[in-house]
């Protein structure tokens, strides 16, 4: 999620959003009221998204380590064989 590019769809949404609940109003106060509960609505749900990616990454780069932790403990329990180009086979 780019910041920049939120910040100016939430704007928009707010504009729209505002210009809206004063024609069904006719309020300013009310409009006002209403869209500033809009924003920090929307500032929250883009708060809990980051967060949420956030943890989705530190998840999957977690899994990665353990993956890797596996896969050297495999290799250090595994028997070596001499089966390998530049060994003699005898």
């Amino acid at each position: 999620m780019y910041a920049p590019r939120v910040l100016a769809s939430m704007l928009g949404a707010l504009a729209v959003f505002a210009i809206v609940t004063y024609f069904l109003n006719g309020s300013l106060a009310s409009t006002l009221l209403q869209t500033a509960i809009c924003a920090v609505l929307m500032q929250v749900g883009y708060f809990l998204a980051v967060l949420y990616l956030v943890w989705k990454k530190t998840r999957e780069k977690e899994r990665q380590a353990a993956a890797l932790m596996q896969l050297a403990s495999d290799e250090k329990a595994a028997p070596r064989s001499l089966d390998r180009p530049g060994h003699f086979n005898r």
